[in-house]
């Protein structure tokens, strides 16, 4: 599976990783779980956000040893005819308290923003 991350994903990442040192280890787990179960799990912690033809876009509950619990949350872009993950968007819950919708809906019509 081919994973992606958007440059403002990746700003989220450095700048969160400052704050809590096991975020990128935690992120690992977390990109494992996704690739064995890209449309979730079946349990509360995803979360389908929107669906548009082969691409659906899932907020996921990121559990942080730093952090303490799942207060860390990943928006995904899932491709099934291509097999691509695109994570969009990583935040922390107690800092902002719904994801980005204009962020989304950026990548989900323009595929070309990606890195």
């Amino acid at each position: 599976m081919n994973i992606e991350h958007t440059v403002e994903f990746e700003k989220d990442l450095k700048k969160l990783s400052k704050k809590y040192r096991t975020l990128s280890d935690d992120l690992k787990n977390l990109k494992k779980a996704i690739c064995s179960s890209p449309e979730g799990n079946g349990t509360k912690h995803w979360n389908l956000i929107t669906s548009l033809g082969e691409n659906s876009v899932y907020k996921v509950r990121l559990a942080s040893r730093s952090v303490g619990g799942d207060k860390l949350r990943v928006i995904y872009k899932y491709n099934k005819g291509q097999v691509v993950l695109l994570f969009i968007e990583l935040y922390f819950k107690g800092d902002k308290v719904n994801e980005d919708a204009a962020r989304i809906k950026k990548y989900c019509n323009n595929r070309k923003n990606s890195t």
